[in-house]
């Protein structure tokens, strides 16, 4: 049996000219170690270059492609190639090649305008996809629902009180503390700026409407989409990862059933809840600032609260806690089906998890902004 020689050349350089000497089997299977280091030595090769191919043992279709690429980086890099010492074989194989990438037009360059809309409108596309997806999704997660009301035995009531307990209890620390935050926030602002126009009494109403109708809410459901949607996503990939789906479709289990179902009530449950309590200490953060502020006592900030108080002012901002509940819950468990298998996979799902969720919160409640607006409410 022959070995063959691996693929070498020896560059030899003068301030004139650089000479290449290639030896060995120049084919498919071998290039793969002297590729990189061959197109390279251009870079230092004088102006004027020889490639002598005369000690080549086998040339193929790719170790001629290779030798013409490499002829022309150098005419790229403005200099003088020329190939010699090829055999008759190699010389026709040679001219093939060469002949063939001549016919292939380089690609022309994209505007950066055309190349912007572009990649806008596939992304777009992208996302409608997604989006189709999702609410097909949802569509499986309210099938389950239904289901279980028929035959109540299915659901997995023990993982609806764990859910409950992840998803609300240990949430109303950090909620009510952003909220207390937020409250006393709005309520310095709106003092130093309504002070110049002597309308600081309007503080309270202030307050009160931002709090009830759009930030107790809006604020929670951004919390919880990234602390809980993102747990939805990262815990249902990691199963899809360690293959623990794959073992509950094979034991005749359900995954939406099972794993989806309870999440999405545990959600539905719990967000007007913690909305409510977001609600109460933004107030109470409120008129904390109000009494340092203004110096209006508690009494004083409930009284006039009592005062100005539309309920609906706090109806607006519970009614869209449940559709936030099933946003958020439906695209974490959705982005953790789509996972791979990959820790990386998992890394990147729950990020679009967390982006996608705070998106379609917002865009929800610009939603409702502009129902109830034109409801007069």
């Amino acid at each position: 049996m022959t070995t063959q020689q691996a693929p070498s050349f020896e560059v030899q350089s003068t301030p004139e000219e650089t000479s290449i000497f290639l030896s060995g089997t120049w084919t498919t299977l071998h290039l793969d170690s002297v590729e990189r280091l061959f197109m390279d030595s251009v870079l230092n090769a004088a102006r004027s270059i020889v490639v002598d191919i005369a000690n080549i043992a086998r040339l193929d279709t790719n170790g001629a492609w290779l030798i013409e690429q490499y002829r022309r980086k150098a005419v790229t890099e403005g200099k003088q190639c020329s190939i010699s010492g090829a055999e008759e074989k190699n010389q026709i194989l040679l001219t093939t090649v060469e002949k063939r990438t001549k016919d292939i037009e380089a690609p022309k360059p994209v505007p950066f305008y055309i190349s912007i809309f572009n990649d806008t409108g596939r992304t777009f596309i992208e996302q409608c996809k997604i989006t189709l997806n999702i609410i097909g999704f949802l569509g499986e997660v309210v099938t389950a629902l239904l289901r279980s009301s028929i035959r109540p035995r299915r659901f997995r009531t023990t993982a609806l009180f764990y859910h409950l307990e992840h998803v609300g209890l240990r949430g109303i620390p950090i909620i009510a503390l952003l909220s207390f935050l937020i409250g006393m926030v709005l309520a310095y602002m709106g003092a130093q700026q309504l002070q110049k126009f002597g309308a600081q009494v309007f503080v309270i109403q202030l307050v009160q409407i931002s709090v009830l109708r759009e930030l107790g809410i809006l604020l929670t459901a951004i919390v919880i989409a990234g602390r809980s949607g993102s747990a939805f996503t990262a815990q249902i990939g990691a199963m899809i990862s360690n293959e623990e789906i794959y073992a509950m479709k094979t034991s005749g289990l359900d995954p939406v059933d099972t794993l989806v179902l309870p999440r999405v009530l545990a959600l539905l449950i719990m967000l007007p809840i913690l909305g409510f309590i977001a609600d109460m200490m933004g107030l109470l953060g409120g008129a904390l600032m109000v009494w340092q502020s203004l110096d209006i006592g508690l009494h004083g900030f409930i009284i006039r609260l009592h005062e100005t108080l539309n309920i609906w002012d706090f109806y607006v901002g519970i009614i869209k806690a449940p559709f936030f509940a099933i946003v958020i819950a439906t695209i974490g468990c959705f982005q953790g089906m789509q996972v791979t298998g990959s820790a990386e996979s998992v890394g990147r799902l729950t990020t679009t998890s967390v982006i996608e969720s705070i998106f379609a919160v917002i865009v929800i409640d610009a939603g409702f902004a502009i129902f109830f607006a034109n409801m007069g409410i």
